[in-house]
């Protein structure tokens, strides 16, 4: 359940809660004159005891400094913890809802139902990051615990003390905060959910009730439609479980879409190994290997309620490995949705397989950017540890926008390069590609393997989340166990399209002089293109890295518009295809994907490497 935030300007020694944290800058600094700090009033409250434990612990307020004490019921709170901010003006995203996270497990951790935070008037315009820090902090799976394992209390209601004048936005920042923590959260549920409650056919379901929060549209592949699509490669993988392979396909189409951007994402549901069966040690943290999928589901749910200006879709292909005598085996050689033939080398190199359908479906949707998640390899966590995903991108300009993507988010990711001498690991003497190479370079390899199915998609980001998927202990706002991490670097992505859309989009042309004093003024119909989205909005971090002059890749790629523009017509974005079931549409729908294999065959990058990186150095967290 989210929680009940509310927002005053009070000192927060003068509210009630069960617990009060509150955040300080470093003691001692300059402050205007009857400048109010968030510590105003405890000192006299509790006689002298918090300038005590200050002077004892020598705590200055430095960034991470804690101190906890006892009110012995002088304030109107059991428990005052003051947490050091450091400088405010150098606080990230990450540093701030990483603060307010802390501060609402410290609540779960007393018992308290109602949180008393503090905060100083600096922070006030960080509103949502704050508020996002709550709610993801507050989260626990506790779904299937019962008598004294079921928590007795949890955190219910939150009310935040500025020590000064709350900002205008006050109730829109909390209201996007609330939205985006509820929506990681969802991908947290979906991935914390055992492989016996959670498989393709119930992640389908759960994908239905998303979509219809959010008031999106969806559409539900079954396994014999994935049959008849010639999705054979997704057939492959989940044809030896007695769950049989589904995919799922999310569409946001606002009015007037400026892009239109594809997210992509990996659901085994739970990953065996398939014949090439993984070891014992590790093999319960398998569930999580539709994490890719789950992020999916909690960002399309995001972005139906914060009703951006581009159009986005979500794609996921969901399977479960399963040994079986009907599984596939090493040696086998599948077709695929895009045409090309696969030898199969082990089959616990499955994600890159399901994969491979989904972004060459994808693709016929013909996005200007195109993303893909995925638990995929266990070399990109011995490459980069449990809290860094890696990524990669088929040009420098799409590189650019996803690095200031993820640095607004606060998520760690870091970019690792397409190598193409590693490309030859994938020829095969039996079919057009191999679907694994070498054991070292495995993460890049299974990048070049994927990036062989996204066709003439001019911009391409591949994410590899093995490590930070799953947590193994808290970190940041992260709790153990499925994090969503992915989902705020989405979000970020899809604010920063939004706006250099908005930038590039041509102004609107000036009102003609009226003679007629009854003439109508210019309709403003044509002011939408500089108003941003909600999205644009509420991401004040990411403003600073996207120069509103500068267009995101997918505005170079749109030849349709520069040929407009070169006849002298209109330079406004052409009308994409609507997916199917929406008005509008000036072509054939691609929403519903290439109807043959060789629909999709066309124009595929000559890349393609295979991802072999499943170390044993990563402890049994192998991923394919």
């Amino acid at each position: 359940m989210p929680l009940k935030i509310s927002v005053r300007s009070v000192l927060p020694s003068r509210e009630a809660g069960d617990i009060i944290v509150v955040g300080t800058p470093l003691l001692g600094g300059r402050a205007k004159k009857n400048q109010r700090t968030t510590l105003d009033g405890f000192d006299r409250a509790l006689g002298g005891a918090l300038g005590r434990l200050i002077k004892k612990d020598a705590f200055k307020g430095k960034k991470d400094q804690q101190l906890s004490l006892s009110t012995l019921g002088r304030v109107k709170a059991d428990r005052l913890i003051v947490v050091g901010l450091g400088d405010v003006e150098k606080l990230g995203p990450a540093d701030v809802r990483t603060f307010a996270a802390k501060a609402a497990r410290a609540a779960n951790a007393d018992k308290a139902k109602r949180l008393v935070l503090g905060i100083p008037e600096s922070l006030g315009g960080r509103l949502r990051e704050i508020v996002e820090g709550l709610e993801l902090g507050a989260y626990r799976f506790t779904k299937y615990m019962t008598g004294d394992r079921k928590p007795k209390a949890e955190l219910g209601q939150v009310v935040i003390c500025i020590v000064g004048n709350p900002p205008k936005d006050t109730k829109e920042q909390v209201e996007i905060g609330q939205i985006v923590g509820a929506g990681v959260n969802l991908a947290r549920d979906l991935s914390n959910e055992p492989p016996n409650i959670l498989y393709p056919d119930t992640l389908a379901e759960a994908s239905k009730e998303a979509a219809k929060d959010a008031n999106i549209k969806v559409q539900v592949f079954d396994y014999k439609e994935i049959q008849k699509r010639g999705m054979k490669l997704l057939q492959a993988v989940g044809q030896g479980s007695e769950h049989k392979p589904a995919m799922v396909h999310f569409s946001y189409v606002p009015a007037n879409p400026r892009r239109r951007i594809a997210f992509v994402g990996k659901g085994i549901t739970f990953d065996s190994g398939g014949l090439s069966i993984k070891p014992a040690a590790g093999m319960g943290e398998m569930k999580h290997d539709m994490s890719g999928a789950a992020n999916v589901v909690g960002f399309m749910n995001i972005i139906g309620k914060l009703k951006p200006d581009v159009e986005v879709h979500g794609i996921l292909a969901a399977a479960e490995n399963m040994p079986d005598g009907n599984s596939y085996r090493p040696g086998d050689v599948w077709g695929s949705l895009d045409g090309k033939s696969v030898e199969i080398i082990n089959t616990d190199a499955e994600g890159r397989l399901i994969l491979a359908d989904a972004l060459a479906y994808a693709r016929a949707l013909e996005p200007d950017l195109l993303v893909d998640n995925a638990t995929l390899t266990g070399a990109c966590v011995v490459a980069l540890g449990n809290s860094c995903s890696g990524w990669y991108a088929n040009n420098e300009a799409t590189a650019e926008d996803f690095a200031a993507a993820a640095k607004a988010s606060g998520e760690q990711m870091w970019r690792l390069p397409l190598l193409e001498d590693l490309k030859d690991q994938l020829k095969s003497d039996s079919a057009d590609l191999k679907h694994t190479g070498d054991r070292w370079g495995g993460s890049i390899s299974a990048a070049l393997f994927l990036r062989e199915f996204i066709g003439n998609v001019p911009n391409w980001v591949h994410c590899d989340i093995a490590g930070p998927a799953m947590g193994d202990r808290i970190r940041g706002w992260d709790p153990k166990g499925g994090t969503g991490h992915g989902v705020l670097t989405f979000l970020a992505l899809v604010d920063r399209v939004s706006r250099a859309a908005a930038a590039a989009a041509p102004p609107a042309p000036p009102a003609a002089p009226s003679v007629v004093k009854a003439a109508a003024p210019a309709p403003k119909a044509a002011a939408p293109a500089a108003k941003a989205a909600p999205v644009a909005k509420a991401a004040a971090p990411a403003a600073k890295a996207a120069p509103a002059a500068k267009a995101a890749p997918a505005a170079k790629a749109a030849p349709a518009a520069k040929k407009a523009a070169a006849k002298g017509k209109s330079a406004a974005a052409p009308k994409p295809a609507q997916p199917a079931g929406t008005k509008g549409g000036t072509k054939r729908s691609t929403a519903d994907g290439p109807r043959t294999a060789k629909t999709a065959g066309a124009g595929v990058d000559d890349g393609a490497r295979q991802p072999q990186g499943r170390a044993k150095a990563a402890g049994g967290r192998k991923r394919r």
